[in-house]
């Protein structure tokens, strides 16, 4: 008769833990105790005594990895063994020795319209490869941006061209006579309208994105959304996100304001004020953006990559979207579900204590040099010596490869990128790629197969 375990958990964790339980199919039988604290932090020694009941046929208790309080103690009270289970509840599998569990990350409820600025300028094929490249980081929606003052002579092609290709097209223009020719022409969108340029309307029955007719007046952006309520008419409400220092906070709150207001509407929100007008990695920026749509239910957000610093934020938006979808329907914070965004550092990277180093050099017994981080640094060692440094050139007076080039070049680019990782609070593990996330996808690895020798490692 199999063992029954049980699983100890805070309210925002018990969704996972009954999905991961599932999803492991395990050999033993197990209940599941929420005691009513939000996190395991919250939990105490007292709080478990009171609230946790057991039944006869209870084996052992696990309770979560981040409770703070003496198991012996517990174990006594209960008369069982009270075990700690793993910090990520996604490492339970590991824990119980079974396959490891991932969330599939392939919902979201919001749009991401991608802009090909300047779009005037470029050719159909040039405007076509660009959306397909946008298509392929997760844009539903190709927006044409249009240039001021300029002439778009083959605008009508470009949208009847990208939806033979199957593109979801909008246009994006200031002028009235360029949103009227887009929409005859087949857009399924067109930002922007607001009363200024209502009339556009009146002839086509592309989408509208609507949009206050003067910077921060909410009233007008109200008096048009009122409109289109009345006519049945789809559109998208943008009150506009300003850039930091020019009214950005007072946007936010223009947001809240008409969800508030009107809380089954469309929204969409620009994302390129904040993104490419701001000096920073653009993949927090982005998480924090999609973490904002998420609570305030917004249903698409315009996103550009002019800025070469922008250069992933279409992929950036797909993946965060998705995070914070799955996050929100499973009422848990977005932590654990997924790593594509931990570009520059991991949560809680690797690092390996002096004397387990100490242990492994003494299991060493060629001259083959290992590379580990520690919590000193880096620890290069083989049979005959152990240095620790952080720079690179720290190890050249104690490394012997003067007459192994190959061998040189190799140590050369490892001991880089420990140093890069031990620097960013990254993991390392020699003779891998670092992984930065959703910045550089790597190739999948075949487990199953000795991967090829590199070209040092190659007899010349």
């Amino acid at each position: 008769m199999s063992k029954k375990i049980l699983f100890v958990t805070g309210k925002l964790a018990e969704r996972q833990l009954r999905r991961i339980l599932k999803a492991m199919k395990p050999e033993f039988s197990y209940k599941i105790s929420q005691i009513g604290v939000t996190v395991a932090a919250l939990m105490s020694e007292n709080i478990l005594m009171r609230r946790v009941k057991t039944d006869n046929d209870i084996e052992k208790i696990i309770v979560p990895g981040r409770f703070r309080g003496n198991l012996e103690v517990l174990s006594k009270y209960f008369k069982i063994p009270v075990e700690r289970g793993p910090d990520d509840l996604k490492s339970l599998p590991d824990y119980f020795g079974l396959s490891g569990f991932e969330e599939k990350l392939d919902d979201y409820n919001c749009l991401i319209f991608a802009e090909i600025v300047d779009a005037t300028k470029l050719n159909v094929e040039e405007i076509i490869n660009i959306a397909q490249k946008y298509r392929k980081s997760g844009a539903n929606v190709i927006d044409i941006g249009c240039m001021p003052d300029t002439d778009f002579c083959h605008l009508e092609e470009t949208v009847f061209k990208l939806k033979k290709n199957g593109f979801t097209v909008s246009v994006d223009s200031a002028n009235s006579e360029e949103l009227f020719r887009a929409g005859k022409s087949g857009a399924d969108y067109l930002l922007s309208i607001s009363e200024k340029n209502l009339d556009v309307m009146k002839q086509i029955n592309s989408t509208p994105i609507l949009i206050p007719s003067s910077p921060g007046d909410l009233k007008s952006l109200e008096r048009i959304i009122e409109k289109f309520l009345k006519e049945k008419k789809d559109f998208f409400a943008d009150p506009i996100l300003d850039p930091i220092h020019y009214g950005f906070t007072n946007s936010l709150v223009r947001y809240q304001k008409i969800r508030e207001k009107y809380p089954n509407i469309k929204m969409l929100m620009g994302t390129g004020n904040l993104t490419e007008l701001t000096d920073a990695d653009t993949v927090g920026v982005n998480a924090i953006l999609m973490g904002i749509v998420s609570e305030l239910n917004v249903g698409a957000v315009l996103v550009v990559q002019v800025s070469d610093h922008c250069k992933n934020s279409i992929k950036e938006t797909d993946m965060a979207r998705k995070i914070m979808y799955y996050a929100k329907i499973n009422q848990r914070l977005p932590i654990g579900i997924d790593k594509s965004l931990f570009c520059l550092s991991e949560r809680k990277p690797l690092r390996f204590e002096k004397k387990e180093i100490e242990n492994i050099k003494s299991l060493v017994k060629d001259k083959n040099y290992r590379i580990m981080l520690g919590e000193d640094g880096i620890n290069l060692f083989n049979s005959e010596s152990h240095k620790i440094g952080i720079d690179p050139y720290e190890f050249f007076q104690n490394i012997n490869v003067s007459n192994d080039t190959s061998h040189a070049f190799y140590l050369g680019i490892e001991l880089a990128r420990a140093q890069i990782a031990y620097t960013l609070g990254k993991n390392y593990n020699q003779d891998n790629e670092l992984d930065w996330g959703i910045a550089w996808a790597k190739e999948k690895q075949n487990m199953e197969k000795r991967p090829k020798l590199k070209i040092t490692q190659k007899k010349k």
